[in-house]
């Protein structure tokens, strides 16, 4: 569990493509993150789902496999169904998974576990590099509450867990289980429970984050609520044994959602595509407010075509231009964060940060 990164990014590993941008070319996502629908079987208190409405569009098995051909054919390394939706919502999700698997992408899924089909756990968890539950409560009152559905809920999904789990034992697989909570200041009382529940569920890990907001602040996270929680947060790590890891993202939890970078360099590497098929650089800018910053989709228009276009390289442009001011213009402490501190210092500093150790990381596809 040593080599698994859950609070930093991993483009040390892909020193190729950051070289081959720096000298100007255009570059193929390392991952793309992305959802096969906009619906969900939950309503969250602190989804950021709800703020990135677009045109609702429902994608076609033909457009996904169209897509994941495009992306295995240009060089993206890896796919990862996490986005504005609930993956596991969309009849071709299974389908997906494989076909992705086939043109040797390296497959992820993120998901709240409630519609995942137990019967295509054997199918699906060889073909994946991880499965990630989002839960963020260990009890199912609280539970119940937070994911906005009923207690009954938390116990399908646990032993969706545990079945999860027991197929990897069997098997001898190399997925990584895991558990994501999403904290927001009010869900203090669940660190500790949640830690202690996957413990019990014998999943890989626990990861603990902050609760991204956009630009208006329209969830309410207050985010200087968080530093009081830093002693917490070290009894869940504590709880880790060699087999089982809690895991705080540090360096988002206590940056009192601030940004040290104004131009946006990320999504070349990691770009996301939300659930009606919208293409455009980040999960924050989806909002049909930003059209300005949309691409394209892929229900009209092959994503290799979109990837060769002007459009898509004006965009890219644009957000990485004085033009845009990622600390005011979009949400705070997105996906590609990280991989924008690491280029806008090499960028900026001319400073090289990209120093990689001797062994791979886990999911080193997943930057």
């Amino acid at each position: 569990m040593e080599k698994l990164i859950l609070d930093g990014h991993k483009l040390a590993w892909h020193q190729e493509r950051v070289e081959a941008w720096l000298r100007g070319e255009r570059v193929a996502p390392i991952t793309i993150d992305c959802a096969l629908t906009r619906r969900c079987s939950y309503k969250c208190v602190y989804c950021y789902g709800q703020l990135q409405e677009n045109l609702r569009r429902e994608l076609s098995l033909d457009a996904i496999y169209r897509f994941l051909d495009d992306a295995a054919e240009i060089g993206v390394k890896a796919v990862s169904f996490v986005s504005d939706g609930e993956s596991t919502c969309s009849p071709h999700l299974y389908e997906a998974i494989k076909r992705g698997a086939a043109n040797g992408l390296s497959m992820a899924l993120g998901t709240n576990g409630y519609l995942l089909a137990p019967d295509k756990l054997e199918e699906i968890l060889p073909l994946l590099t991880y499965l990630r539950f989002n839960i963020s409560a260990g009890d199912p009152a609280r539970y119940a509450y937070i994911h906005g559905c009923k207690e009954a809920c938390f116990h399908r999904v646990t032993d969706t867990i545990k079945q999860a789990v027991a197929i990897k034992r069997k098997n001898n697989l190399a997925v990584t289980l895991g558990l994501q909570m999403v904290l927001m200041p009010d869900f203090a009382d669940q660190i500790l429970p949640l830690s202690q529940l996957g413990k019990e569920l014998e999943v890989d890990y626990l990861v603990i984050k902050h609760c991204s907001d956009d630009e208006d602040g329209s969830l309410g996270v207050e985010y200087d609520r968080y530093f009081a929680m830093e002693e917490l947060l070290k009894q869940a790590e504590a709880m880790s044994t060699d087999t089982y890891m809690v895991k705080a993202k540090w360096s988002k939890i206590m940056s009192g959602g601030q940004r040290c970078y104004s131009q946006c360099y990320g999504p070349p590497f990691i770009l996301q595509m939300s659930g009606t098929g919208l293409v455009a650089p980040c999960g924050m800018l989806f909002n049909d407010k930003y059209n300005r910053y949309h691409i394209g989709n892929i229900m009209d228009t092959s994503f290799k075509e979109m990837w060769q276009g002007e459009r898509y390289w004006e965009v890219m442009d644009l957000i990485a231009s004085d033009k845009f001011d990622a600390k005011t213009m979009c949400g705070s402490l997105c996906l590609q964060h990280k991989v924008n501190e690491a280029l806008w210092t090499i960028k900026s500093q001319g400073i090289d940060v990209l120093r990689k150790g001797e062994d791979a990381p886990m999911h080193m596809n997943f930057i």
